[in-house]
Protein backbone atom coordinates (compact mmCIF):
# COMPACT_ATOMS: atom_id res chain seq x y z
CA UNK A 1 0.00 0.00 0.00
CA UNK A 2 2.91 2.36 0.66
CA UNK A 3 4.00 1.75 -2.93
CA UNK A 4 0.54 2.69 -4.22
CA UNK A 5 0.67 5.99 -2.31
CA UNK A 6 3.87 7.06 -4.01
CA UNK A 7 3.68 5.58 -7.50
CA UNK A 8 2.53 7.69 -10.46
CA UNK A 9 -0.62 6.14 -12.05
CA UNK A 10 0.87 6.15 -15.56
CA UNK A 11 3.95 4.37 -14.22
CA UNK A 12 1.79 1.73 -12.53
CA UNK A 13 -0.11 1.08 -15.75
CA UNK A 14 3.15 0.81 -17.67
CA UNK A 15 4.76 -1.57 -15.17
CA UNK A 16 1.81 -3.90 -14.58
CA UNK A 17 -0.14 -3.48 -17.81
CA UNK A 18 2.41 -4.64 -20.37
CA UNK A 19 1.24 -8.27 -20.24
CA UNK A 20 -2.48 -7.66 -19.63
CA UNK A 21 -4.79 -7.76 -22.66
CA UNK A 22 -8.14 -6.03 -22.07
CA UNK A 23 -11.01 -7.24 -24.27
CA UNK A 24 -14.38 -5.47 -24.28
CA UNK A 25 -16.68 -7.23 -26.79
CA UNK A 26 -19.80 -5.56 -28.15
CA UNK A 27 -22.39 -6.24 -30.81
CA UNK A 28 -21.03 -3.81 -33.40
CA UNK A 29 -17.39 -3.44 -32.29
CA UNK A 30 -14.81 -5.05 -30.04
CA UNK A 31 -12.28 -2.96 -28.13
CA UNK A 32 -8.93 -4.70 -27.56
CA UNK A 33 -5.59 -3.43 -26.29
CA UNK A 34 -2.85 -3.81 -23.71
CA UNK A 35 -3.69 -2.32 -20.32
CA UNK A 36 -0.72 0.04 -20.60
CA UNK A 37 -2.16 1.70 -23.73
CA UNK A 38 -4.04 4.99 -23.52
CA UNK A 39 -6.80 3.70 -25.80
CA UNK A 40 -7.70 0.36 -27.43
CA UNK A 41 -8.17 -0.73 -31.01
CA UNK A 42 -11.86 -0.31 -31.87
CA UNK A 43 -12.61 -2.93 -34.53
CA UNK A 44 -15.95 -3.85 -36.18
CA UNK A 45 -17.01 -7.17 -34.68
CA UNK A 46 -17.48 -9.13 -37.89
CA UNK A 47 -15.72 -11.71 -40.02
CA UNK A 48 -16.08 -12.76 -43.67
CA UNK A 49 -15.22 -16.24 -44.94
CA UNK A 50 -14.81 -17.19 -48.57
CA UNK A 51 -17.52 -19.47 -49.91
CA UNK A 52 -17.00 -22.30 -52.36
CA UNK A 53 -19.48 -21.11 -54.93
CA UNK A 54 -18.95 -17.85 -56.76
CA UNK A 55 -22.02 -16.00 -55.56
CA UNK A 56 -22.74 -12.56 -54.25
CA UNK A 57 -21.75 -11.47 -50.74
CA UNK A 58 -23.97 -13.34 -48.31
CA UNK A 59 -24.71 -11.59 -45.00
CA UNK A 60 -25.36 -14.44 -42.58
CA UNK A 61 -27.56 -12.69 -40.05
CA UNK A 62 -30.67 -13.67 -38.20
CA UNK A 63 -33.48 -12.79 -40.62
CA UNK A 64 -33.58 -9.02 -40.22
CA UNK A 65 -36.98 -7.39 -40.04
CA UNK A 66 -36.45 -5.26 -43.13
CA UNK A 67 -40.15 -5.05 -44.01
CA UNK A 68 -41.89 -2.36 -41.98
CA UNK A 69 -45.54 -3.12 -41.26
CA UNK A 70 -48.30 -0.57 -41.77
CA UNK A 71 -48.79 -0.21 -38.02
CA UNK A 72 -45.06 0.32 -37.45
CA UNK A 73 -45.01 2.94 -40.19
CA UNK A 74 -47.94 4.79 -38.59
CA UNK A 75 -46.28 4.68 -35.18
CA UNK A 76 -43.03 5.94 -36.68
CA UNK A 77 -44.78 8.91 -38.32
CA UNK A 78 -46.61 9.67 -35.08
CA UNK A 79 -43.31 9.60 -33.15
CA UNK A 80 -41.78 11.94 -35.75
CA UNK A 81 -44.55 14.50 -35.21
CA UNK A 82 -44.18 14.32 -31.42
CA UNK A 83 -40.44 14.92 -31.79
CA UNK A 84 -41.06 17.71 -34.31
CA UNK A 85 -43.28 19.57 -31.83
CA UNK A 86 -40.56 19.31 -29.18
CA UNK A 87 -37.81 20.49 -31.52
CA UNK A 88 -39.99 23.22 -33.03
CA UNK A 89 -39.64 21.99 -36.59
CA UNK A 90 -42.34 21.31 -39.24
CA UNK A 91 -44.42 18.14 -38.93
CA UNK A 92 -43.95 15.30 -41.36
CA UNK A 93 -46.94 16.23 -43.53
CA UNK A 94 -45.81 19.84 -43.68
CA UNK A 95 -42.36 18.72 -44.81
CA UNK A 96 -43.84 16.52 -47.52
CA UNK A 97 -45.93 19.45 -48.80
CA UNK A 98 -42.90 21.73 -48.85
CA UNK A 99 -40.85 19.08 -50.62
CA UNK A 100 -43.30 18.26 -53.39
CA UNK A 101 -40.54 19.34 -55.77
CA UNK A 102 -37.40 17.24 -55.20
CA UNK A 103 -34.41 19.15 -53.90
CA UNK A 104 -31.63 19.83 -56.33
CA UNK A 105 -28.89 17.23 -56.04
CA UNK A 106 -25.95 16.43 -58.21
CA UNK A 107 -23.07 14.03 -58.53
CA UNK A 108 -19.71 15.51 -57.61
CA UNK A 109 -16.59 14.12 -59.26
CA UNK A 110 -13.22 15.07 -57.86
CA UNK A 111 -14.86 17.04 -55.07
CA UNK A 112 -12.36 18.18 -52.43
CA UNK A 113 -14.29 18.75 -49.19
CA UNK A 114 -12.83 20.92 -46.47
CA UNK A 115 -13.45 18.22 -43.90
CA UNK A 116 -12.20 14.94 -45.32
CA UNK A 117 -13.10 13.11 -42.10
CA UNK A 118 -16.77 13.68 -42.74
CA UNK A 119 -16.92 13.18 -46.48
CA UNK A 120 -14.16 10.76 -47.46
CA UNK A 121 -15.26 7.70 -49.40
CA UNK A 122 -14.61 4.12 -48.34
CA UNK A 123 -12.75 1.84 -50.73
CA UNK A 124 -13.53 -1.77 -51.58
CA UNK A 125 -11.41 -4.38 -49.80
CA UNK A 126 -8.71 -6.13 -51.82
CA UNK A 127 -9.76 -9.75 -51.40
CA UNK A 128 -6.64 -11.24 -52.99
CA UNK A 129 -3.53 -12.42 -51.19
CA UNK A 130 -0.45 -10.38 -51.95
CA UNK A 131 1.92 -11.76 -54.60
CA UNK A 132 3.67 -14.74 -53.03
CA UNK A 133 6.86 -14.02 -54.97
CA UNK A 134 7.55 -10.86 -53.00
CA UNK A 135 6.48 -12.26 -49.65
CA UNK A 136 8.30 -15.60 -49.53
CA UNK A 137 10.61 -15.72 -46.51
CA UNK A 138 13.04 -18.36 -45.26
CA UNK A 139 11.30 -20.94 -43.12
CA UNK A 140 13.85 -20.46 -40.37
CA UNK A 141 12.57 -16.98 -39.53
CA UNK A 142 9.44 -18.32 -37.91
CA UNK A 143 9.05 -15.65 -35.24
CA UNK A 144 8.64 -12.73 -37.62
CA UNK A 145 6.49 -14.61 -40.06
CA UNK A 146 4.10 -15.75 -37.37
CA UNK A 147 3.77 -12.25 -35.98
CA UNK A 148 3.20 -10.60 -39.34
CA UNK A 149 1.18 -13.38 -40.90
CA UNK A 150 -2.53 -13.15 -40.26
CA UNK A 151 -4.94 -16.00 -39.84
CA UNK A 152 -6.22 -15.05 -43.27
CA UNK A 153 -2.94 -15.85 -44.98
CA UNK A 154 -2.37 -18.93 -42.82
CA UNK A 155 -5.55 -20.57 -44.06
CA UNK A 156 -4.91 -19.62 -47.66
CA UNK A 157 -1.44 -21.15 -47.75
CA UNK A 158 -2.59 -24.45 -46.27
CA UNK A 159 -2.83 -25.91 -49.76
CA UNK A 160 0.27 -27.66 -51.02
CA UNK A 161 2.55 -26.03 -53.59
CA UNK A 162 0.63 -22.83 -54.42
CA UNK A 163 1.17 -21.32 -57.81
CA UNK A 164 3.16 -18.12 -57.38
CA UNK A 165 1.60 -16.33 -60.32
CA UNK A 166 -1.98 -17.29 -59.46
CA UNK A 167 -4.03 -14.73 -57.58
CA UNK A 168 -5.55 -16.40 -54.57
CA UNK A 169 -8.51 -15.29 -52.49
CA UNK A 170 -8.10 -14.52 -48.82
CA UNK A 171 -9.97 -17.24 -46.97
CA UNK A 172 -10.86 -15.03 -44.01
CA UNK A 173 -11.19 -11.24 -43.76
CA UNK A 174 -11.80 -9.54 -40.41
CA UNK A 175 -12.92 -6.20 -39.01
CA UNK A 176 -13.74 -3.20 -41.18
CA UNK A 177 -12.25 -4.85 -44.25
CA UNK A 178 -14.98 -7.49 -43.99
CA UNK A 179 -17.63 -4.75 -44.19
CA UNK A 180 -15.99 -3.25 -47.28
CA UNK A 181 -16.15 -6.41 -49.42
CA UNK A 182 -18.00 -5.89 -52.69
CA UNK A 183 -21.39 -7.66 -52.90
CA UNK A 184 -20.21 -9.37 -56.08
CA UNK A 185 -17.46 -11.30 -54.29
CA UNK A 186 -17.86 -14.88 -52.99
CA UNK A 187 -17.85 -14.21 -49.26
CA UNK A 188 -20.18 -14.82 -46.33
CA UNK A 189 -20.21 -12.02 -43.75
CA UNK A 190 -20.94 -13.02 -40.16
CA UNK A 191 -21.47 -11.09 -36.94
CA UNK A 192 -20.77 -13.38 -33.95
CA UNK A 193 -22.57 -11.04 -31.51
CA UNK A 194 -25.92 -9.44 -32.34
CA UNK A 195 -28.09 -7.25 -30.11
CA UNK A 196 -26.06 -8.03 -26.99
CA UNK A 197 -26.01 -11.82 -27.36
CA UNK A 198 -24.14 -14.49 -29.26
CA UNK A 199 -25.76 -14.53 -32.70
CA UNK A 200 -26.92 -18.14 -32.50
CA UNK A 201 -29.73 -19.41 -34.72
CA UNK A 202 -30.62 -22.42 -36.82
CA UNK A 203 -28.72 -20.73 -39.67
CA UNK A 204 -25.69 -19.80 -37.54
CA UNK A 205 -24.94 -22.67 -35.10
CA UNK A 206 -23.17 -22.18 -31.80
CA UNK A 207 -20.02 -23.98 -32.91
CA UNK A 208 -19.60 -21.64 -35.89
CA UNK A 209 -20.28 -18.54 -33.77
CA UNK A 210 -17.58 -19.55 -31.28
CA UNK A 211 -15.14 -20.47 -34.05
CA UNK A 212 -15.67 -17.07 -35.67
CA UNK A 213 -15.07 -15.30 -32.35
CA UNK A 214 -11.86 -17.29 -31.88
CA UNK A 215 -10.63 -16.53 -35.40
CA UNK A 216 -11.48 -12.83 -35.15
CA UNK A 217 -9.84 -12.30 -31.77
CA UNK A 218 -6.81 -14.37 -32.76
CA UNK A 219 -6.39 -12.14 -35.83
CA UNK A 220 -6.54 -9.03 -33.62
CA UNK A 221 -3.91 -10.41 -31.24
CA UNK A 222 -1.60 -11.26 -34.15
CA UNK A 223 -2.13 -8.27 -36.43
CA UNK A 224 -2.86 -5.43 -34.01
CA UNK A 225 -1.12 -6.35 -30.75
CA UNK A 226 1.61 -8.49 -32.40
CA UNK A 227 1.33 -11.27 -29.83
CA UNK A 228 2.31 -14.55 -31.55
CA UNK A 229 0.90 -17.90 -30.48
CA UNK A 230 4.09 -19.10 -28.82
CA UNK A 231 4.13 -16.05 -26.50
CA UNK A 232 0.41 -16.10 -25.64
CA UNK A 233 0.96 -17.96 -22.35
CA UNK A 234 2.97 -14.96 -21.07
CA UNK A 235 -0.17 -12.80 -21.15
CA UNK A 236 -3.35 -12.63 -19.09
CA UNK A 237 -6.76 -11.47 -20.31
CA UNK A 238 -9.24 -9.06 -18.74
CA UNK A 239 -12.71 -9.66 -20.16
CA UNK A 240 -15.12 -6.73 -19.77
CA UNK A 241 -18.54 -8.20 -20.57
CA UNK A 242 -21.77 -6.34 -21.38
CA UNK A 243 -24.64 -6.66 -18.89
CA UNK A 244 -26.68 -8.34 -21.64
CA UNK A 245 -24.54 -11.49 -21.65
CA UNK A 246 -25.99 -14.47 -19.80
CA UNK A 247 -24.09 -17.12 -17.86
CA UNK A 248 -23.66 -19.59 -20.67
CA UNK A 249 -22.29 -16.93 -23.01
CA UNK A 250 -19.72 -15.77 -20.46
CA UNK A 251 -18.55 -19.35 -19.93
CA UNK A 252 -18.11 -19.97 -23.64
CA UNK A 253 -16.10 -16.78 -24.09
CA UNK A 254 -13.89 -17.59 -21.09
CA UNK A 255 -13.23 -20.96 -22.74
CA UNK A 256 -12.19 -19.20 -25.94
CA UNK A 257 -9.73 -17.04 -23.99
CA UNK A 258 -8.14 -19.83 -21.97
CA UNK A 259 -8.54 -22.97 -24.07
CA UNK A 260 -8.30 -21.61 -27.63
CA UNK A 261 -6.32 -18.38 -27.38
CA UNK A 262 -4.01 -19.87 -24.70
CA UNK A 263 -3.96 -17.00 -22.22
CA UNK A 264 -2.41 -18.09 -18.93
CA UNK A 265 -5.24 -16.61 -16.86
CA UNK A 266 -8.31 -14.42 -17.17
CA UNK A 267 -10.66 -12.33 -15.07
CA UNK A 268 -14.18 -11.15 -15.88
CA UNK A 269 -15.59 -7.70 -15.05
CA UNK A 270 -18.97 -6.17 -15.79
CA UNK A 271 -19.06 -3.34 -18.29
CA UNK A 272 -21.09 -1.01 -16.08
CA UNK A 273 -18.82 -1.54 -13.10
CA UNK A 274 -15.70 -1.04 -15.21
CA UNK A 275 -17.14 2.21 -16.59
CA UNK A 276 -17.51 3.62 -13.07
CA UNK A 277 -13.88 2.86 -12.27
CA UNK A 278 -12.81 4.17 -15.67
CA UNK A 279 -14.16 7.59 -14.71
CA UNK A 280 -12.86 7.49 -11.14
CA UNK A 281 -16.31 7.19 -9.55
CA UNK A 282 -17.80 4.80 -7.01
CA UNK A 283 -21.54 5.48 -7.39
CA UNK A 284 -23.37 6.23 -10.64
CA UNK A 285 -26.21 5.26 -12.95
CA UNK A 286 -24.35 3.92 -15.98
CA UNK A 287 -26.13 4.27 -19.34
CA UNK A 288 -24.26 2.29 -21.99
CA UNK A 289 -25.39 3.24 -25.52
CA UNK A 290 -23.71 0.93 -28.01
CA UNK A 291 -24.22 0.14 -31.66
CA UNK A 292 -27.17 -2.22 -31.20
CA UNK A 293 -28.15 -2.28 -27.51
CA UNK A 294 -28.59 0.29 -24.75
CA UNK A 295 -28.30 -0.89 -21.15
CA UNK A 296 -28.81 0.86 -17.81
CA UNK A 297 -27.48 -0.28 -14.43
CA UNK A 298 -26.85 1.44 -11.10
CA UNK A 299 -23.58 1.10 -9.18
CA UNK A 300 -23.37 1.91 -5.45
CA UNK A 301 -19.95 2.10 -3.77
CA UNK A 302 -18.39 -0.10 -6.43
CA UNK A 303 -21.15 -2.72 -6.30
CA UNK A 304 -23.58 -3.33 -9.18
CA UNK A 305 -27.25 -3.51 -8.16
CA UNK A 306 -28.80 -6.32 -10.25
CA UNK A 307 -32.44 -5.28 -9.80
CA UNK A 308 -31.70 -1.94 -11.48
CA UNK A 309 -30.63 -3.44 -14.80
CA UNK A 310 -32.58 -2.41 -17.89
CA UNK A 311 -31.97 -3.43 -21.51
CA UNK A 312 -33.25 -1.48 -24.50
CA UNK A 313 -33.07 -3.17 -27.95
CA UNK A 314 -31.72 -0.21 -29.93
CA UNK A 315 -28.48 1.67 -30.42
CA UNK A 316 -26.39 3.75 -32.79
CA UNK A 317 -27.00 1.59 -35.87
CA UNK A 318 -30.76 2.09 -35.47
CA UNK A 319 -30.21 5.86 -35.46
CA UNK A 320 -28.25 5.46 -38.71
CA UNK A 321 -31.09 3.48 -40.30
CA UNK A 322 -33.54 6.14 -39.13
CA UNK A 323 -31.35 8.81 -40.74
CA UNK A 324 -31.68 7.05 -44.09
CA UNK A 325 -35.46 6.75 -43.73
CA UNK A 326 -35.78 10.42 -42.78
CA UNK A 327 -33.80 11.64 -45.80
CA UNK A 328 -35.66 9.38 -48.21
CA UNK A 329 -38.98 10.58 -46.83
CA UNK A 330 -37.94 14.19 -47.35
CA UNK A 331 -36.55 13.39 -50.81
CA UNK A 332 -33.10 14.64 -49.88
CA UNK A 333 -31.35 11.32 -50.46
CA UNK A 334 -29.78 10.91 -53.91
CA UNK A 335 -31.28 8.45 -56.38
CA UNK A 336 -28.80 5.71 -55.50
CA UNK A 337 -29.19 2.15 -54.27
CA UNK A 338 -28.38 2.30 -50.54
CA UNK A 339 -29.01 -1.04 -48.81
CA UNK A 340 -27.40 -1.66 -45.44
CA UNK A 341 -28.53 -5.31 -45.38
CA UNK A 342 -26.85 -6.48 -48.57
CA UNK A 343 -24.14 -3.80 -48.70
CA UNK A 344 -22.58 -3.36 -45.23
CA UNK A 345 -20.33 -0.62 -46.66
CA UNK A 346 -23.47 1.55 -46.83
CA UNK A 347 -23.87 1.13 -43.06
CA UNK A 348 -20.31 2.41 -42.59
CA UNK A 349 -21.21 5.48 -44.64
CA UNK A 350 -24.44 6.10 -42.72
CA UNK A 351 -22.68 5.71 -39.37
CA UNK A 352 -20.13 8.31 -40.45
CA UNK A 353 -22.85 10.74 -41.61
CA UNK A 354 -24.71 10.26 -38.32
CA UNK A 355 -21.60 10.88 -36.23
CA UNK A 356 -20.67 13.94 -38.28
CA UNK A 357 -24.00 15.73 -38.66
CA UNK A 358 -26.67 14.43 -36.24
CA UNK A 359 -27.19 16.26 -32.97
CA UNK A 360 -30.03 17.21 -30.66
CA UNK A 361 -31.01 20.88 -30.78
CA UNK A 362 -34.13 22.95 -31.32
CA UNK A 363 -34.96 24.40 -34.70
CA UNK A 364 -34.47 23.11 -38.23
CA UNK A 365 -31.10 21.41 -38.65
CA UNK A 366 -29.81 20.99 -42.21
CA UNK A 367 -26.32 20.36 -43.54
CA UNK A 368 -24.64 20.03 -46.92
CA UNK A 369 -22.95 16.65 -47.08
CA UNK A 370 -21.34 14.27 -49.54
CA UNK A 371 -23.21 10.96 -49.89
CA UNK A 372 -21.46 8.08 -51.62
CA UNK A 373 -22.85 5.35 -53.81
CA UNK A 374 -21.15 1.95 -53.91
CA UNK A 375 -22.02 -0.21 -56.88
CA UNK A 376 -20.60 -3.68 -57.55
CA UNK A 377 -16.84 -3.14 -57.14
CA UNK A 378 -16.95 0.18 -59.01
CA UNK A 379 -15.22 3.24 -57.50
CA UNK A 380 -17.43 5.17 -55.09
CA UNK A 381 -19.61 7.87 -56.60
CA UNK A 382 -19.93 11.20 -54.75
CA UNK A 383 -23.22 13.07 -54.48
CA UNK A 384 -23.50 16.50 -52.88
CA UNK A 385 -26.85 17.06 -51.17
CA UNK A 386 -28.50 18.99 -48.37
CA UNK A 387 -29.59 16.66 -45.56
CA UNK A 388 -32.50 17.82 -43.43
CA UNK A 389 -34.11 17.10 -40.03
CA UNK A 390 -30.75 15.86 -38.70
CA UNK A 391 -31.89 16.37 -35.11
CA UNK A 392 -34.76 13.89 -35.43
CA UNK A 393 -32.98 10.48 -35.64
CA UNK A 394 -31.10 10.74 -32.29
CA UNK A 395 -34.38 11.66 -30.57
CA UNK A 396 -35.43 8.09 -31.35
CA UNK A 397 -33.54 7.16 -28.17
CA UNK A 398 -36.44 8.74 -26.24
CA UNK A 399 -39.15 7.66 -28.70
CA UNK A 400 -38.06 4.19 -29.90
CA UNK A 401 -41.08 3.65 -32.17
CA UNK A 402 -39.26 6.04 -34.52
CA UNK A 403 -36.42 3.52 -34.85
CA UNK A 404 -38.32 0.26 -35.47
CA UNK A 405 -35.57 -2.10 -34.22
CA UNK A 406 -34.90 -5.28 -36.17
CA UNK A 407 -36.41 -8.55 -34.98
CA UNK A 408 -34.57 -11.85 -34.61
CA UNK A 409 -35.67 -15.43 -34.06
CA UNK A 410 -34.67 -17.07 -30.77
CA UNK A 411 -31.67 -19.35 -30.40
CA UNK A 412 -32.27 -23.09 -29.90
CA UNK A 413 -34.07 -23.63 -26.60
CA UNK A 414 -31.27 -25.90 -25.42
CA UNK A 415 -28.96 -22.88 -25.36
CA UNK A 416 -30.31 -21.78 -21.96
CA UNK A 417 -29.95 -25.20 -20.32
CA UNK A 418 -27.49 -24.06 -17.67
CA UNK A 419 -27.66 -24.86 -13.97
CA UNK A 420 -24.94 -22.45 -12.85
CA UNK A 421 -25.37 -18.70 -12.59
CA UNK A 422 -22.03 -16.98 -13.09
CA UNK A 423 -23.36 -13.61 -12.01
CA UNK A 424 -25.23 -14.45 -8.81
CA UNK A 425 -24.34 -16.59 -5.79
CA UNK A 426 -27.14 -19.12 -6.12
CA UNK A 427 -25.37 -22.41 -5.39
CA UNK A 428 -26.72 -22.56 -1.82
CA UNK A 429 -30.36 -22.15 -2.93
CA UNK A 430 -32.51 -25.17 -3.75
CA UNK A 431 -34.69 -24.48 -6.78
CA UNK A 432 -37.81 -26.60 -7.30
CA UNK A 433 -37.94 -28.51 -10.55
CA UNK A 434 -41.11 -29.21 -12.51
CA UNK A 435 -41.59 -32.13 -14.82
CA UNK A 436 -43.37 -29.98 -17.40
CA UNK A 437 -40.44 -27.58 -17.79
CA UNK A 438 -37.49 -28.00 -20.12
CA UNK A 439 -34.54 -29.50 -18.33
CA UNK A 440 -32.40 -26.80 -16.73
CA UNK A 441 -34.96 -23.97 -16.72
CA UNK A 442 -36.30 -22.82 -13.37
CA UNK A 443 -39.51 -20.89 -12.79
CA UNK A 444 -38.90 -17.30 -11.79
CA UNK A 445 -35.11 -17.56 -12.06
CA UNK A 446 -33.22 -15.31 -14.44
CA UNK A 447 -31.12 -17.79 -16.38
CA UNK A 448 -30.31 -15.35 -19.16
CA UNK A 449 -31.18 -11.98 -20.51
CA UNK A 450 -34.36 -11.70 -22.43
CA UNK A 451 -33.76 -10.88 -26.05
CA UNK A 452 -36.27 -13.58 -26.88
CA UNK A 453 -38.83 -13.20 -24.08
CA UNK A 454 -41.71 -12.78 -26.53
CA UNK A 455 -41.42 -16.44 -27.53
CA UNK A 456 -43.81 -18.82 -25.71
CA UNK A 457 -41.33 -21.28 -24.26
CA UNK A 458 -39.49 -18.48 -22.46
CA UNK A 459 -42.65 -17.05 -20.93
CA UNK A 460 -41.66 -18.23 -17.45
CA UNK A 461 -38.61 -15.98 -17.46
CA UNK A 462 -38.90 -12.48 -15.99
CA UNK A 463 -39.05 -9.82 -18.66
CA UNK A 464 -35.91 -7.70 -18.59
CA UNK A 465 -35.97 -6.09 -22.04
CA UNK A 466 -37.81 -2.81 -21.79
CA UNK A 467 -40.25 -1.45 -24.38
CA UNK A 468 -39.74 2.14 -23.28
CA UNK A 469 -37.56 5.10 -24.16
CA UNK A 470 -34.23 6.02 -22.64
CA UNK A 471 -35.55 8.54 -20.11
CA UNK A 472 -38.15 6.12 -18.74
CA UNK A 473 -35.56 3.34 -18.48
CA UNK A 474 -33.13 5.55 -16.53
CA UNK A 475 -35.90 6.76 -14.20
CA UNK A 476 -37.24 3.25 -13.59
CA UNK A 477 -33.74 1.89 -12.93
CA UNK A 478 -32.89 4.52 -10.32
CA UNK A 479 -36.30 4.45 -8.59
CA UNK A 480 -36.07 0.66 -8.26
CA UNK A 481 -33.31 1.11 -5.66
CA UNK A 482 -36.05 2.05 -3.19
CA UNK A 483 -33.96 4.46 -1.09
CA UNK A 484 -34.52 8.19 -1.44
CA UNK A 485 -30.96 9.11 -0.42
CA UNK A 486 -29.46 6.80 -3.03
CA UNK A 487 -32.00 7.85 -5.64
CA UNK A 488 -31.08 11.52 -5.25
CA UNK A 489 -27.41 10.66 -5.51
CA UNK A 490 -27.90 8.54 -8.63
CA UNK A 491 -30.09 11.12 -10.41
CA UNK A 492 -27.18 13.54 -9.98
CA UNK A 493 -24.59 10.95 -11.08
CA UNK A 494 -25.78 9.70 -14.49
CA UNK A 495 -22.91 8.52 -16.66
CA UNK A 496 -23.35 8.18 -20.45
CA UNK A 497 -20.93 5.80 -22.17
CA UNK A 498 -20.69 4.15 -25.59
CA UNK A 499 -20.36 5.66 -29.04
CA UNK A 500 -23.84 7.22 -29.02
CA UNK A 501 -22.84 9.25 -25.93
CA UNK A 502 -20.76 11.45 -28.27
CA UNK A 503 -23.93 12.79 -29.91
CA UNK A 504 -24.05 16.58 -29.66
CA UNK A 505 -26.76 17.93 -27.35
CA UNK A 506 -27.48 14.52 -25.81
CA UNK A 507 -26.50 15.45 -22.24
CA UNK A 508 -28.97 18.35 -21.80
CA UNK A 509 -31.64 16.27 -23.59
CA UNK A 510 -31.17 13.38 -21.14
CA UNK A 511 -31.27 15.73 -18.15
CA UNK A 512 -34.49 17.38 -19.36
CA UNK A 513 -36.28 14.18 -20.41
CA UNK A 514 -35.34 12.27 -17.23
CA UNK A 515 -36.51 15.15 -15.03
CA UNK A 516 -39.87 15.11 -16.81
CA UNK A 517 -40.10 11.32 -16.47
CA UNK A 518 -39.77 11.37 -12.67
CA UNK A 519 -43.25 11.00 -11.11
CA UNK A 520 -44.52 14.12 -9.33
CA UNK A 521 -44.93 12.08 -6.15
CA UNK A 522 -41.15 11.64 -5.87
CA UNK A 523 -39.22 14.23 -3.86
CA UNK A 524 -36.54 14.67 -6.52
CA UNK A 525 -36.02 17.90 -8.44
CA UNK A 526 -32.44 17.68 -9.77
CA UNK A 527 -30.96 15.58 -12.58
CA UNK A 528 -27.35 15.82 -13.69
CA UNK A 529 -25.30 13.93 -16.26
CA UNK A 530 -21.62 13.80 -15.35
CA UNK A 531 -19.06 14.70 -17.98
CA UNK A 532 -16.89 11.73 -18.89
CA UNK A 533 -13.20 12.12 -18.04
CA UNK A 534 -12.20 9.98 -21.00
CA UNK A 535 -13.64 9.02 -24.38
CA UNK A 536 -17.11 7.53 -23.62
CA UNK A 537 -16.50 4.87 -26.29
CA UNK A 538 -13.52 3.45 -24.39
CA UNK A 539 -14.34 4.21 -20.75
CA UNK A 540 -15.38 0.62 -19.92
CA UNK A 541 -12.23 -0.73 -21.55
CA UNK A 542 -10.13 1.75 -19.57
CA UNK A 543 -11.90 0.79 -16.35
CA UNK A 544 -11.16 -2.87 -17.02
CA UNK A 545 -7.48 -2.01 -17.46
CA UNK A 546 -7.45 -0.10 -14.16
CA UNK A 547 -9.18 -2.93 -12.30
CA UNK A 548 -6.73 -5.47 -13.69
CA UNK A 549 -3.66 -3.41 -12.84
CA UNK A 550 -4.81 -2.65 -9.29
CA UNK A 551 -5.72 -6.28 -8.56
CA UNK A 552 -2.51 -7.25 -6.77
CA UNK A 553 -3.94 -10.31 -4.99
CA UNK A 554 -5.50 -11.76 -8.15
CA UNK A 555 -7.84 -13.96 -6.12
CA UNK A 556 -10.47 -13.50 -8.81
CA UNK A 557 -8.33 -14.71 -11.71
CA UNK A 558 -9.10 -17.97 -13.49
CA UNK A 559 -6.07 -20.03 -14.46
CA UNK A 560 -5.99 -21.89 -17.73
CA UNK A 561 -5.17 -25.33 -16.34
CA UNK A 562 -7.83 -25.07 -13.64
CA UNK A 563 -10.52 -23.98 -16.07
CA UNK A 564 -9.81 -26.73 -18.59
CA UNK A 565 -9.46 -29.43 -15.92
CA UNK A 566 -12.10 -28.45 -13.38
CA UNK A 567 -14.46 -25.77 -14.61
CA UNK A 568 -17.23 -24.98 -12.10
CA UNK A 569 -18.27 -27.29 -9.29
CA UNK A 570 -21.83 -26.96 -8.07
CA UNK A 571 -22.49 -26.92 -4.33
CA UNK A 572 -18.86 -26.55 -3.29
CA UNK A 573 -19.25 -22.94 -2.18
CA UNK A 574 -16.23 -22.12 -4.32
CA UNK A 575 -17.12 -20.55 -7.61
CA UNK A 576 -17.39 -17.29 -9.47
CA UNK A 577 -18.80 -14.44 -7.42
CA UNK A 578 -20.05 -11.31 -9.03
CA UNK A 579 -19.55 -7.71 -8.02
CA UNK A 580 -23.17 -7.61 -6.94
CA UNK A 581 -21.73 -8.76 -3.61
CA UNK A 582 -17.98 -8.13 -3.86
CA UNK A 583 -16.67 -4.63 -4.31
CA UNK A 584 -14.42 -4.11 -7.36
CA UNK A 585 -14.33 -7.84 -8.13
CA UNK A 586 -16.50 -8.96 -11.00
CA UNK A 587 -15.79 -12.63 -10.35
CA UNK A 588 -13.87 -14.67 -7.84
CA UNK A 589 -12.48 -18.08 -8.70
CA UNK A 590 -10.94 -20.52 -6.21
CA UNK A 591 -9.74 -23.85 -7.51
CA UNK A 592 -11.80 -26.69 -6.13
Amino acid sequence: MDYLKTVVPSQLLLERGSNLVVINPGSASVRVGLAKQDSPYNIPHCIARRTNQFSKLNVQDQLLNSQVTTMQHMEREKAYDVIASLLKIPFLDEEVANNSVPRKMGRVDGYNPQNARKDGAFTWTDIHVKDLKSSVAPESSMDKSVINESLVEQEVTDSKEPTLTERKFKEVICGEEALRISPTEPYCLRRPIRRGHLNISQHYPMQQVLEDLHALWDWILLEKLHIPHQERSLYSAILVVPETFDNREIKEIVSILLRDLHFSSAVVHQEGLAAVFGNGLSTACVVNMGGQVTSVICIEDGVALPNTEKTLPFGGEDISRCLLWTQRHHQTWPQIRTDILTKPIDLLMLNRLKESYCEIKEGELDAVAIVHSYEDAMPAGSHKTRLTALNVPPMGLFYPTLLIPDLYPPPPRSWFHDYEDMLEETWHIEFPRRSDMPDGLYPGINVGLPMWDNYPFFSMKPKKEEKVGLAEAITSSILSTGRIDLQRKLFCSIQLIGGVALTGGLIPAVEERVLHAIPSTEAIDTVEVLQSRTNPTFVSWKGGAILGVLDFGRDAWIHREDWIRNGIHIGSGRKYKDSYFHQAQAMCYINS
